[in-house]
């Protein structure tokens, strides 16, 4: 079962699963993420192996988090995970955010 959010041209969907392990993270946090205008998409490997899309961002309140995506059909992703960003990787974030903002 899954809950469909679509943003404009790229459709999310989250799979129950992943709703019940986000630990600490509400929807509503990635989806702002997977919405920011300063979101950082990055492919990456998972834990298993598989390919994922990662995207890093900003909520609206600043949280800094990284997205897991995994490629469904056309432009639609299915949200495999969430957590927020160790200290290096968001020294990584805010090094990529200062030569954006350049």
């Amino acid at each position: 079962m899954s809950d469909k959010r679509i943003l404009p041209g790229v459709g999310y969907e989250w799979i129950t699963v992943v709703l019940a392990k986000l630990a600490g993270i509400e929807p509503h946090e990635v989806m702002q993420v997977l919405a920011a205008p300063g979101r950082w998409p990055r492919p990456a490997v998972d834990d298993v192996g598989i390919r994922v899309l990662t995207v890093w961002g900003r909520t609206r309140t600043g949280r800094a988090l990284i997205v897991a995506l995994r490629h469904k059909d056309g432009l639609d992703w299915w949200i495999a995970g969430a957590r927020e960003l160790t200290p290096g990787e968001l020294a990584q974030l805010e090094e990529w955010e200062e030569t954006r903002d350049q």
